[in-house]
C-alpha cells in the first residue's frame, strides 16, 4: 500500500481520540488492490469514529468516477462501493477536474460547455479544483494518499 501521511495538526481541540482525515486517492480502478485498500482504509476510519472532510480523486483515480466504466464480474465495482459510501456517511467525493476533462468525464456543464454528446460523471462525485484539496488537507488532523 503506497501512499505517504500528512499531520499538520498533532492535538485536536475537542477530542483526541477522534481525528478529522483528508483522503487521496491516486490509482485508477485497473489498480484493484491500491484503489481497494484506500476505500478500505477510508471504511475503518469512518467505523472508527474518525471524520473524513474529503475522499479527492486524482491522477488515475479519476477514472474510479466515470459512469461509463464497466468492470470485469471478478473485479470490485470501485465506483459503485465509494458511491455507497459517500451515501452512507455523507462524504465528499471530489475528483480533480483537470484531471477528468483530460480523460473524457464530464459532468452536465462541462458537457455544455464543451459541447460533448453526454456526461459521464458517476452520481455522487462533483468535479472540483485543486483548491478543493488544499483547503481541506488545511482543514483536517491528517491527510493520508494512495496510490503512485
Amino acid at each position: 500500500m503506497a501512499g505517504f501521511l500528512y499531520m499538520p495538526n498533532t492535538t485536536h481541540p475537542n477530542d483526541v481520540t477522534s481525528l478529522s482525515y483528508c483522503i487521496v486517492v491516486r490509482c485508477g480502478p485497473n489498480q484493484q488492490s491500491q484503489s481497494l485498500s484506500a476505500l478500505q482504509f477510508t471504511q475503518e476510519l469512518l467505523a472508527q469514529g474518525h471524520r473524513v472532510i474529503r475522499v479527492f480523486f486524482y491522477q488515475q483515480a479519476v477514472l474510479i468516477a466515470s459512469n461509463f466504466t464497466v468492470m470485469p464480474q471478478d473485479e470490485a465495482n470501485l465506483s459503485l462501493q465509494w458511491q455507497a459510501l459517500a451515501q452512507e456517511h455523507q462524504l465528499e467525493l471530489g475528483v480533480c477536474i483537470a484531471g477528468a476533462l483530460q480523460n473524457g468525464i464530464v459532468n452536465p456543464q462541462e458537457c455544455e460547455r464543451y459541447q460533448l454528446s453526454a456526461a459521464n460523471l458517476a452520481q455522487g462525485f462533483q468535479l472540483v479544483g485543486l483548491g478543493q484539496l488544499a483547503a481541506a488537507s488545511a482543514d483536517c488532523d491528517r491527510l493520508i494518499s494512495f496510490g503512485a
